[in-house]
């Protein structure tokens, strides 16, 4: 007798553990996922979130191979709608907002590696940035201060070193720099100029050069070139007169490497800057 209710016991444990497992990752009477569904690739988990008869609905999250979670994406209707949130490799968060209809809408942020903020920024329903933009140094300090309005600079944008102080404004009409405006400040906030001068036109240190025909050739200073950082990344591009930079183009990149903005060049002068959205 208690040999029989040994085995009723087993046997039942054995029916509950199937059911319990059954509820995950399964299909319906035509064959598409539906339920909770957990998604492996190379043996490791990649995404776990709920499927509606084929379709993504509610909350997704995905994975790194290290385990971490990499982001939280909302789901109707199998198209990302909703709040999206993602992640370094290292656990910290890197950009979160509103995604809907494959664009932002609504408050947007991106953080540096570091946890601290980078960009502060929002989004008409339209998906183009509209309001107070901020950007942030690395320790946490503004950097870049001003309104937009349907994706285009629009006023005073004001700029900060990474301590806080203010070093530039430029007024904006449209999108377009209004050149005369600009004033760069000392150390002791004294305007010294009224063309801006982001940084002497010259030539930086050149990792690699690249002209425009199939010869490549030692940067010589003049003619159309491309120059690099030392880290690989294009600085400046365009046509050079005596090692200045005439007409092209000047691009900024934050502490991480992503491109904020492009400084245009019109006979040596600056014609107009480009925040990048």
């Amino acid at each position: 007798m208690t040999v029989k209710l040994m085995m009723i016991s087993l046997l039942l444990f054995c029916i509950r553990g199937w059911s319990q497992s059954d509820t995950i990752n399964r299909t319906d009477s035509e064959g598409k996922q539906h339920g909770y569904w957990i998604i492996y690739e190379k043996n490791l988990k990649s995404e776990e979130g709920r499927f509606d008869h084929g379709v993504r609905i509610g909350v997704w999250k995905g994975y790194y191979p290290n385990g971490k979670i990499k982001h939280e994406i909302t789901y109707q209707n199998g198209k990302p709608n909703g709040y999206a949130k993602f992640y370094y490799e290292n656990g910290n968060i890197s950009e979160e907002g509103i995604w809907k209809e494959n664009k932002w809408v609504g408050d947007y942020k991106y953080y540096h590696p570091n946890g601290n903020i980078a960009y502060e920024w929002k989004y008409s329903e339209t998906g183009k940035r509209t309001g107070v933009q901020k950007y942030y140094h690395e320790n946490g300090k503004l950097m870049i201060e001003g309104e937009w309005k349907e994706g285009k600079e629009s006023g005073t944008i004001k700029e900060y070193d990474n301590n806080g102080k203010l070093i530039a404004e430029k007024t904006f009409n449209d999108g377009q720099l209004d050149v005369a405006s600009v004033k760069i400040y000392t150390s002791d906030n004294q305007n010294i100029a009224k063309k801006e001068q982001v940084e002497p036109n010259i030539t930086p240190v050149v990792q690699e050069t690249k002209q425009v025909s199939n010869d490549i050739g030692v940067f010589d200073g003049n003619g159309f070139h491309k120059v690099y950082t030392k880290d690989g990344k294009l600085d400046r591009e365009g046509e050079w007169k005596n090692g200045r930079l005439i007409d092209g183009k000047k691009y900024f990149y934050d502490e991480n490497g992503k491109l904020i903005k492009t400084t245009i060049y019109k006979n040596g002068n600056v014609v107009n800057i480009i925040y990048n959205n």
